[in-house]
């Protein structure tokens, strides 16, 4: 099986400026990329796609333009940015999304792409440290997570991250099969909402954790340097019309690595707080887990609310369940987002038109039996047969 790994590295500063090297020419490639094919279009030439792309940038390309002769130095990364800008394109003419993005260095972003050259070579990796190709051995920050038994796990591919002044390692692990739990638990209904982000059938409550003093703080400063940020953006503005293109502005440089810095904490916080909740669940070894198939494309045309659903995440987590049980064989119900999982009593199934998202009580009308709308959600989503599986 095939399990991706990410953690944070600490290179030399010779290795930062060769990773600064190879995000750089990745960059170039991929807004040449672009740049040409954008030129075709204009002229009325065909589409040239990654590989085809690839062979006229070697043959013909670097023959007329001997100076770019430099790029060839970047070994695997610079083809692999001719496919990311055409799966880029693709997805442009399938409407899936805009036109993509030009890359730029002012954004603070980048990476590049490894791979191991054939089935005889190896990128070993120990406890404390990785040997990555052209750099050589790369510090990790967290000792042990990549597993380090070449006899059983080989790295097969990866990429370097730069986001927000850190430098990331994802790389690509063929592994063993992890063992199949024995599934002895009771099955396990999720209800995702707004007040309470996750509650399970059994009445286990996960609170908002974007209510928290903490989120709360960390967002008021966010917003504090998106000001600052701004004002000094016009000011720099206004100051190239008069002295011209060589004005620059060093702190609105700092002030950007700082709003990366706050964006990058806010998303590891999630994505901790959300590992931890997926933890447990899995750790119960439950028969299923069941989770609500949301529109959340829909939910976020209610301007009301489309910012606090935005903050709670509810597809990544998804995502990240999904996976996790799929690893552990434990299957997953996704349960029809037009099931009426929140007006229709669990017990005698009563079902309550007029109910409405102010009422957080459940009353039925027919048994006048009470108990709380999540928990009644929550049980509702376990037990529904109108669901499909999730792989």
């Amino acid at each position: 099986m095939l399990l991706t790994y990410q953690v944070e590295i600490k290179p030399t500063e010779k290795q930062t400026w060769q990773i600064d090297c190879h995000i750089g020419g990745s960059r170039w490639a991929y807004n040449l990329f672009l740049d040409i094919n954008r030129q075709r279009y204009e002229y009325g030439y065909h589409y040239m796609g990654a590989y085809e792309f690839s062979k006229w940038f070697n043959h013909e390309y670097l023959k007329s333009n001997p100076d770019d002769r430099w790029i060839k130095d970047l070994s695997k990364s610079v083809k692999q940015a001719f496919i990311d800008a055409d799966i880029a394109m693709k997805h442009f003419f399938k409407k899936l999304s805009g036109f993509p993005h030009w890359r730029s260095s002012k954004r603070g972003q980048g990476s590049y792409y490894f791979v191991k050259d054939g089935k005889t070579q190896i990128i070993p990796c120990q406890r404390h440290r990785i040997k990555l190709p052209k750099l050589g051995w790369v510090r990790l920050k967290e000792f042990g997570y990549i597993p380090t038994d070449a006899d059983h796990f080989v790295i097969k591919q990866g990429r370097v991250k730069f986001k927000a002044g850190r430098y990331y390692l994802t790389c690509l692990v063929e592994q063993n099969e992890l063992p199949k739990l024995e599934l002895t638990g009771e099955p396990v209904g999720i209800d995702l909402g707004l007040k309470e982000f996750a509650i399970l059938n059994d009445g286990t409550l996960y609170p908002n954790h974007n209510k928290s003093s903490r989120i709360r703080r960390i967002r008021k400063r966010l917003r504090t340097l998106q000001r600052k940020m701004s004002h000094q953006y016009h000011a720099l503005k206004a100051r190239r019309q008069k002295e011209g293109k060589s004005a620059t502005d060093l702190n609105l440089a700092k002030t950007q690595r700082k709003v990366q810095r706050l964006y990058q904490r806010l998303t590891n916080i999630q994505s901790d707080y959300q590992n931890k909740i997926i933890a447990t669940v899995v750790r119960a070894k439950p028969r299923w887990v069941a989770l609500e198939n949301l529109n959340v494309t829909g939910m976020m045309k209610n301007r009301h609310l489309a910012k606090a659903i935005s903050y709670q995440g509810f597809y990544n987590f998804r995502l990240k369940l999904i996976d996790k049980c799929q690893q552990l064989g434990i299957p997953v119900h996704l349960t029809n987002r037009f099931e009426p999982t929140s007006k229709v009593w669990q017990r005698c199934g009563h079902k309550k038109v007029d109910l409405k998202l102010k009422d957080r009580v459940y009353e039925c009308q027919n048994c006048d039996y009470t108990e709380d709308r999540d928990i009644n959600a929550a049980l509702n989503i376990r037990d529904t047969e109108n669901f499909e599986l999730a792989y």
